[in-house]
């Protein structure tokens, strides 16, 4: 301590020496080191500081250039794949009216829902008990992705669920019903009802008709326009309401009527149908022509008939005159549609059948039209001239089914055309009025009034004359000199006997994209950035069964698929030929545990009816069939 005591001292006495400013003395000597102190005890730790406040975003960057399109995958296998659920309908209704629009609109009808049907949804505030036509709002169907998960198939358990629609997207809006006259319309509503049929010369209400089929939509301006729909039963019709489209994409109808088909003696079943590229509904009368695979028209149809049955009601329609069956079967064109009061046409020259849909290719004269029937026929027509479908040649297809191959996923057919005949309306309906006076007075047992296979035959042999009624033939025709009446009035028998394939089971709605086609065979560049390599036209087929698993001609599938349909596709080459035709998706079976019969898969097809194809490839496929919500399907072909 006392080394540390003198240290001290004589450093006080150096620094005083040196503020002084006083000579320095000489350097002491330097002491020892001190001992180490003890260490001392750490401090607290100090409170956290506040959080600084968020420095303020970045700008965004510059996007990027997009990469080019890939190209589209190969077609894979068929199968259930690539199936979305875009809606499901009312108990008991049948998706019929597929239409979608160049602007993306989709109308769709509800046919036949069950009338104990009560519950009402929160947009349309009204059940779905009656004929119901409609659309999709709030989306434009020209631009969905390819994301969209499929709506759900509706909860047994879920009353609102199984009586209204059900959509994966978009909200369906009812724009009428049967018997709906539109009242707050005032001078252009409708004094009787929407589908209401009058009698041609009673003016009497014949029947209120509840079974809406094709739509139609003839635009008149971007979000205006007027919408045709079938009204399918006997008789038959087709109203006309004019509309407008919103902003956030709702409807409202302005006008409503139901087109006079009196100039044409009524129309009978209009089932589907389609619009020209001209701009034309086209109609299709179905189920009147009353014939078989193996019969012309059938004998009893003059025969006093059942007060109440279809028949009958359609005799009261024309009454105090008696329906002439070779007036009924055809497609009905509705030209000038637009007007106070549109024009209506039947063509004669694309013959008598049981029409369920037509088309017309984009060269404006190939025509081709489903015959919706068991042994039923593929038909073609070529009008001489563009646009004007009054004068042209028939004829019917010649399938050759794939080598070795029969189930109906895999098997395809190779096609022939058969000519039947070349005529005009003109000549083809003086034919028609030599039937007009026949009536049930005429009626004989085991004979027919009408055309006889015997009659069809003698003109596919090429006879002079018609036969005699000893030899088969009919009166009006007997011994007469041959001519073609027989090809446009009993067109099925006629493409039979000439060697035409007359097995289809309910050959449904055809279908193509006019501008994906016309992009095909000319190469325009008609959908902006997009050259589209195939060229298909969409088959809807009900059932697979009967006439084309029988073992027998010239299709010989398997029974696999059965009652549940699918859809197949026809090439379409240079000249708007169909040359073949392949399966594209087919529904499929499961063995029912509780009784063993074979059911529809509620995630597959039931008995597609219709078909849409979209600008992008996709297809759409309205159901008919025996689940208990049918549904709207969307496919995608390059998704298998």
């Amino acid at each position: 301590m006392n080394r540390v005591a003198y240290s001290l001292i004589a450093s006080a006495v150096t620094l005083a020496l040196t503020a002084c400013n006083g000579d320095d003395g000489a350097q002491g000597v330097t002491g020892e080191q001190g001992v180490q102190g003890e260490t001392g005890t750490n401090g607290t730790n100090g409170t956290n500081g506040t959080n600084g406040t968020n420095g303020t975003n970045g700008t965004n960057g510059t996007n990027g250039t997009n990469g080019t399109n890939g190209t589209n995958g190969t077609n894979g296998t068929n199968g259930g794949a690539g199936l979305i659920r875009i809606a499901t309908l009312p108990a008991g209704a049948e998706v019929t009216g597929l239409h979608l629009t160049k602007q993306g609109d989709l109308f769709f009808n509800i046919q036949h829902p069950n009338d104990a049907n009560t519950e009402v949804d929160t947009l349309n505030n009204t059940p779905f008990n009656t004929g119901t036509v409609g659309v999709l709002t709030g989306v434009n169907f020209n631009e969905l992705p390819r994301n969209i998960v499929s709506s759900p198939v509706p909860a047994t358990s879920s009353a609102l669920e199984q009586q209204t629609v059900v959509s994966a997207i978009g909200q369906y809006q009812i724009l009428g019903q049967t018997g709906d006259t539109f009242s707050e319309l005032n001078e252009k509503s409708l004094s009787g009802g929407l589908g209401v049929i009058y009698g041609l010369n009673t003016k009497q209400e014949i029947i209120k008709n509840n079974m809406p089929d094709f739509n139609g939509f003839i635009p008149t301006g971007d979000n205006t326009g007027y919408l045709f729909t079938n009204w399918e039963d006997y008789p038959g019709g087709m109203s006309r309401l004019k509309m407008s489209k919103t902003t956030n994409g709702a409807w409202s109808v302005e006008e409503a009527m139901m087109v006079d088909f009196d100039s044409v003696k009524g129309t009978a079943a209009n089932c589907f149908g389609s619009v020209s590229p001209w701009g034309t509904p086209l109609t299709s009368e179905e189920w009147i022509v009353n014939s078989t695979v193996d019969t012309t028209t059938n004998p009893t149809w003059n025969k006093p008939t059942d007060v109440g049955s279809r028949l009958e009601n359609f005799r009261q329609f024309l009454a105090p005159e008696f329906p002439n069956p070779y007036r009924y079967g055809y497609i009905a064109e509705v030209q000038n549609p637009t007007t106070d009061t549109p024009d209506v046409v039947k063509h004669f020259t694309i013959g008598r059948y049981e029409h369920e849909n037509s088309v017309v290719m984009p060269d404006r004269k190939t025509v081709y039209s489903s015959q919706d029937d068991t042994g039923g026929v593929l038909f073609k027509f070529i009008a001489d001239q563009p646009e004007d479908l009054s004068s042209g040649t028939l004829y019917g297809a010649k399938l050759t089914q794939d080598t070795g191959l029969s189930d109906p996923v895999v098997t395809g057919f190779d096609i022939e055309w058969v000519e039947l005949a070349s005529n005009t309306n003109a000549q083809i309906e003086t034919w028609v009025a030599q039937y007009d006076d026949i009536t049930s007075a005429d009626y004989v047992e085991g004979k027919t009034s009408y055309i006889s296979v015997a009659d069809v035959q003698a003109w596919v042999d090429g006879k002079a004359t018609y036969p005699s009624v000893a030899e088969g033939g009919s009166p009006i025709t007997a011994g007469k000199p041959m001519d073609d009446r027989v090809a446009f009035l009993e067109s099925r028998q006629a493409a039979k006997l000439k060697g035409a394939t007359a097995e289809w089971r309910k050959l449904e709605g055809i279908s193509i994209n006019h501008d994906r086609v016309l992009e095909a065979v000319t190469g325009q560049d008609v959908i902006a950035d997009e050259i589209v390599k195939s060229a298909y036209m969409y088959i809807g087929i009900a059932d697979l069964d009967n006439t084309m698993t029988d073992g027998e001609g010239d299709i010989q599938l398997s029974p696999r698929v059965k009652d549940c349909g699918g859809v197949y596709r026809a090439a379409i080459d240079s000249n708007y030929n169909l040359t073949r035709i392949e399966p594209v998706v087919m529904g499929g079976t499961y063995r029912s545990s509780l009784t063993g019969a074979e059911r529809c898969d509620v995630n597959q097809l039931s008995q597609p009816d219709n078909v849409i194809v979209m600008r992008d490839g996709r297809i759409l496929i309205g159901e008919d069939g025996f689940q208990e919500n049918n549904t709207l399907w969307m496919y995608d072909p390059k998704s298998k």
